[in-house]
């Protein structure tokens, strides 16, 4: 690690003391593992809408977007009121049902289960690749069965997984491919925007991703078939045009013709969004400049290891997440985990194993750590560091110190 210069002047004693055993910490105040970006445009943008006549069902959906679908190369775009939201619209516009299955991987938030548990549906989980946590192929392939409906692909950390043999295995499988793209705008899979190769991918705007609306999520696809479902299932199961209805009563007219949900997005959170891509660009350059920063300064550390960004692969760095070295990894993970937050770091841990959670271990019928060696590894050993736009160099420089120190203080 590049760090001994900067330890030596900063001085000795109790600075270089574990804040978490007494010392002084690195920083002197906390650093969060991510934070949103928020202009002076962008609050323009909402107070615009506010003055407008429209908070909701009003031209800012669409304008928000179509600006994605234009950034990612799809034909459709539909806003939805979160994340969430948008994996229970694309599980429902593959036709997932009671039951019915979906292979996965676990190293992802729970929401990518829920949801296809929402409509009947089971999650059968595929192990990970231990070194970057994304979907194994092969151990995906195993998973399918007669009842296998989706194959869900995860963007794990802002790095795409390998769209090419996922939709490839679908397209053998005749399954449904869907990617839960909620890290990877602004990345890149093989040249190609990320989440624009799938049947169905969805997106998050959480505060702390590439943009943000607050909440909001969004599904893209080139179906015009999913489109139509994903709009209407938004909406209640509500249908409106007159070529759809099976009776026509007069121009106030419409049907609920399944049941849907009201997960529509408003407009104030679409106006930022808008507002928020077009920063895009340079938020994700900035994002991979403190990715290229940490990677220079962890280069040859004895402690830590950082997650391989893969060729033909450009990461949108949602996340960095670093494995550490020594065994036992989950004790020398709690050890690090618990030293850097004393220090005023706040970083995280993506993911707990979905699977790991009481309730699917119920849902499931059994505890699957000992089938899944990659998911349990990485697990065991991750750590997210904190990464945003707006970090600076040196809070860069205090996560390194940081963990140079307790990396010479508690595994040397």
């Amino acid at each position: 690690m590049q760090t001994d210069r900067k330890l030596r002047e900063r001085g000795a004693g109790s600075e270089l003391a574990l804040a978490i055993n007494g010392g002084k910490p690195v920083r002197a105040t906390w650093l969060p593992y991510g934070h949103q970006v928020i202009s002076e445009q962008d609050i323009a943008a909402v107070v615009a809408t506010l003055k407008s006549d429209w908070l909701t069902q009003g031209p800012a959906i669409k304008e928000f977007e179509e600006s994605v679908a234009s950034y990612t190369g799809v034909k459709y775009a539909v806003a939805y009121s979160s994340g969430t939201a948008a994996l229970h619209g694309a599980y429902f516009a593959a036709g997932i049902g009671e039951g019915d299955e979906i292979v996965t991987a676990p190293i992802t938030f729970a929401a990518t289960s829920n949801a296809a548990v929402y409509l009947g549906a089971r999650p059968v989980f595929a192990d990970v690749d231990a070194a970057t946590g994304l979907i194994d192929v092969d151990s995906a392939k195993s998973c399918i069965t007669g009842r296998t409906k989706a194959l869900v692909g995860i963007d794990f950390a802002g790095q795409p997984c390998d769209y090419d043999a996922l939709a490839n295995l679908a397209k053998e499988k005749n399954l449904v491919f869907i990617t839960d793209s909620a890290h990877s705008l602004g990345g890149f899979y093989h040249g190609r925007p990320a989440a624009s190769q799938a049947d169905m991918a969805i997106l998050s705007f959480h505060p702390v991703k590439s943009i943000t609306t607050g909440e909001g999520g969004m599904v893209l696809t080139n179906s015009k078939e999913y489109f139509d479902r994903l709009i209407t299932f938004r909406t209640h199961g509500i249908e409106k045009d007159p070529a759809k209805l099976t009776a026509h009563e007069g121009p106030w007219y419409h049907e609920m013709q399944f049941l849907g949900f009201n997960y529509r997005m408003c407009d104030m959170q679409a106006a930022l969004g808008t507002s928020q891509m077009k920063s895009i660009d340079g938020f994700v350059k900035r994002r991979r400049e403190i990715a290229a920063l940490y990677r220079k300064m962890l280069a040859g550390s004895a402690f830590y290891d950082c997650v391989e960004e893969l060729a033909e692969r450009q990461s949108a760095y949602h996340l960095f997440p670093i494995l550490v070295k020594k065994k036992p990894y989950a004790q020398t993970r709690k050890v690090v985990f618990e030293a850097l937050h004393a220090e005023n770091i706040g970083v995280q841990v993506h993911y707990i194993p979905t699977y790991k959670f009481p309730y699917y271990k119920e849902l499931l019928g059994r505890d699957l750590s000992e089938e899944l060696p990659g998911a349990e590894e990485f697990y065991a050993r991750e750590i997210g560091l904190p990464i945003f736009a707006s970090m600076t160099d040196h809070d860069v420089e205090d996560v390194i110190l940081g963990l140079a120190k307790i990396g010479q203080a508690l595994l040397a």
